[in-house]
């Protein structure tokens, strides 16, 4: 696959981390094979994920394709960049042809970059995963790598404003591959969701203690942060989405 504009990319990334003072401290990255396809599982607590998830494979010198929401090759100018880099575009209403591409992709011994949650966790813990990561990586015969972000919320999340104050640390932690055969995805979606916490957990834990306090808005509840819990924060996603239905509904009504 012909890459023209992603390592420049990357070059501009490293640098905009340089500037923002970003401590990054990158743990297990030796279990991301340095060839042939693989599957990197991220969690999801924030909008810039798919940069900083990307570290993961850079030690092994991979270029990673995630798979990202539609809307995001909608934009006039984000679209054209996400497609030069190769990215996945996802239809949540219609995953077939992404589920197709990313197989296609990982047999071609390409790095996917994938988001089982679907969608940015408000409690900062994993929400119930899809099964589509194991079914993905069983039929494309790829190993299937767990990977913890933490420290990106702080940065842009939901509900929350912007913050790219400089010296935010960012943590990343890569885990053991898993080699799902696709027999029970539902069993070994829930062997995928327990490696993810594991290492999330060691993420968090390895977060310098003086940059979360008790009471901080992005440590769960669990931790002594004030996140909302899991089922709190379903209860703001389907208030979310009802509200997004709302507002496609008077769009296609055509009210101002």
């Amino acid at each position: 696959m012909r890459d023209i504009t992603y390592p420049p990319i990357i070059v501009a990334a490293k640098l905009g981390f340089r500037l923002l003072g970003q401590r990054i401290d990158l743990g297990g990255t030796e279990h991301v094979p340095r060839s042939g396809g693989v599957l990197l599982a991220v969690n999801h607590v924030g909008y810039v994920d798919f940069i900083y998830g990307g570290l993961a494979a850079n030690p092994s010198g991979r270029l990673v394709r995630f798979m990202s929401k539609r809307e995001l090759f909608d934009h006039r100018y984000l679209g054209p960049l996400m497609r030069s880099l190769h990215h996945i575009e996802v239809d949540r209403g219609a995953g077939e042809a992404s589920y197709r591409t990313a197989v296609e992709y990982l047999r071609a011994g390409e790095a996917v970059g994938i988001f089982p949650e679907a969608t940015i966790s408000r409690a900062m813990e994993l929400k119930e995963l899809k099964t589509g990561a194991v079914r993905i990586a069983a039929e494309a015969g790829v190993p299937l790598v767990p990977v913890a972000l933490w420290g990106t919320q702080r940065m842009m999340t939901k509900d929350h404003p912007r913050d790219f104050s400089r010296g935010t640390p960012i943590v990343i932690r890569v885990g053991e591959p898993l080699h799902p055969t696709g027999a029970d995805p539902v069993a070994e979606t829930a062997e995928l969701k327990t490696a993810m916490a594991a290492v999330l957990d060691d993420a968090i834990r390895a977060y310098p203690p003086e940059e979360q306090p008790p009471g901080s808005w992005w440590l769960p509840a669990r931790y002594g942060g004030s996140a909302p819990t899991l089922e709190e924060a379903a209860r703001m996603d389907a208030e979310e989405q009802r509200e997004r239905a709302a507002r496609r509904a008077a769009r296609d009504a055509g009210d101002p």
